[in-house]
C-alpha cells in the first residue's frame, strides 16, 4: 500500500477529485501540488474515500469543523486528511 502510484493512476485520481465547491477544489489542488510526486496507493485510496462524501461534508472535514467518522477511520484517509489540512 505504500508503493507510489503511476502516472496513469494519478491522472485518473486527479479527474475523480474534481468537485463542485471551489473551496474543496482549492484544498485538493494545494494537496496535489505538494504531494502528487510522492502519493502512495494507500493515500490514493484514502483520497478516493474522501471523494465519496458530499461537497459540504468534505468541506466540514477539511476545515476541521468535524472529525472523520467510522467509515473514514483508516490510516490512508486520516493521513490524506491531515496533509490536506496543513496550512500553507
Amino acid at each position: 500500500m505504500n508503493a507510489p502510484i503511476d502516472e496513469r493512476a494519478l491522472s485518473k485520481l486527479r479527474w475523480r477529485c474534481r468537485r463542485g465547491l471551489l473551496e474543496n477544489d482549492l484544498f485538493i489542488e494545494r494537496f496535489f501540488s505538494r504531494h502528487e510526486s510522492s502519493l502512495t496507493q494507500g493515500q490514493a485510496d484514502g483520497l478516493l474515500a474522501l471523494m465519496d462524501l458530499s461537497d459540504n461534508d468534505l468541506l466540514d472535514l477539511l476545515l476541521a469543523r468535524r472529525e472523520p467518522e467510522e467509515g473514514l477511520l483508516d490510516d490512508g484517509t486520516i493521513e490524506v486528511l491531515r496533509l490536506m489540512r496543513e496550512p500553507r
